[in-house]
């Protein structure tokens, strides 16, 4: 644990499924303290408090309590703004669970209304903080695969419907492969290689109903909303082009996850809804190598990392890596690849974006400024 002073007072909002994987790791990070819990539903809140030794309150006296500094926000994607707005307007912090909001119009307002009160913004995924993430960007930034000239991604999935038990929302708009999975993919790209300029993609959808799989409601039907199947392809700034495939309606296959090929050899880079390995090394000499992992961070689920490491950044004046700027930039790629699967058509990338500054190598946890 590192300890960078008093630690930030934190509340949750919404008690759902991810909240779990945040209170499981918040004991790691001394920067923060979870101390309580508020959800629209109050018996949900209730049991995740008493699941994790934390109060529950409403929504309305968490935001009202002056000793919150920040408010970790994990609702629904649809309800990422809206609550985020009242925090803001509460004169606090937010972090939100990806994506950031539904579209760049959407989330201008908040990013205004942050800047205007004098808070930060903070976003998921975080998992480019993580010990296999930060290998292999290290790896990227020597030299080991000469200079970057393109590369791959995979997310070929059969669908949410199988294992969550309320699954609707995954089918309708801010959801699917690209707003579901795709914030993992496309920040770890832009942490490896910078910004994207440039977008085309192809879009379709394989089935129009989806049945749900287990829980009390196993059985039931519901209709899909959106496309669930894209190849893309991502021209980034300095010069790498990335074919994305992303897709709710594959049964299997056998793809790595994420490779880039450079002038002197080839990266593996590990399931970026990760925090460890594996990374693997091609050089000029053909032969695959597994690489140790010089980073932290490395060894099991740290959701939450990107909040302590904002917190560190909030003790420090420094910008805090899972930021507003690089969440935009990724919410309006995925913005770009949803409204361009329809047309075909290539899509200019606006927003200035953040290769964000990468964590020291460690031989523990990590430090985070």
């Amino acid at each position: 644990m590192i300890n960078a002073g008093a630690p930030l007072r934190i509340g949750i909002i919404g008690a759902g499924y991810i909240s779990a994987a945040y209170l499981r790791a918040a004991h790691c990070f001394e920067q923060m303290e979870v101390v309580v819990c508020a959800d629209l539903n109050p018996a949900a809140a209730e049991a995740r408090a008493r699941e994790f030794g934390i109060k529950s309150t409403s929504v309305e006296a968490l935001l009202k309590d002056g000793s919150i500094e920040l408010v970790l926000n994990l609702t629904l994607p649809q309800a990422h703004v809206p609550v985020g707005l009242r925090v803001v307007d509460a004169a606090k912090h937010v972090y939100s669970e990806k994506p950031l909001g539904l579209s760049v119009a959407e989330v201008r307002p908040l990013l205004d209304a942050a800047r205007g009160s004098g808070v930060r913004v903070g976003c998921a995924p975080d998992t480019f903080l993580g010990g296999g993430q930060q290998t292999a960007r290290q790896l990227i930034d020597d030299g080991a695969i000469g200079t970057p000239i393109g590369g791959t991604a995979f997310i070929l999935l059969p669908g949410h419907e199988r294992w969550h038990p309320n699954p609707e929302f995954y089918y309708q708009p801010g959801g699917g492969p690209i707003f579901d999975m795709g914030p993992y993919y496309l920040t770890a790209l832009v942490n490896l290689i910078g910004p994207i300029e440039r977008v085309v993609s192809c879009g379709r959808k394989a089935f129009s109903q989806r049945t749900i799989g287990s829980g009390p409601r196993q059985g039931e039907s519901f209709p899909v909303e959106i496309q669930t199947h894209f190849s893309v392809l991502l021209e980034f700034r300095s010069g790498p082009v990335v074919s994305l495939n992303a897709s709710f309606d594959v049964q299997g296959h056998s793809h790595v996850p994420i490779e880039i090929y450079g002038t002197e050899g080839t990266l593996q880079v590990p399931d970026p809804n990760t925090f460890g390995g594996p990374v693997r090394h091609l050089g000029r000499d053909g032969k695959w190598r597994d690489v140790a992992l010089t980073h932290g961070f490395g060894d099991r689920d740290y959701r939450g990392l990107g909040v302590a490491e904002m917190a560190s950044a909030l003790a420090s004046g420094q910008r805090h890596r899972a930021s507003d700027g690089l969440a935009l930039h990724v919410l309006e790629v995925m913005e770009a690849i949803v409204n361009g699967g329809t047309t075909g058509e290539a899509v200019a990338i606006r927003s200035p974006g953040e290769r964000p500054r990468p964590l020291k190598p460690i031989s523990l946890l990590g430090e985070l400024n």
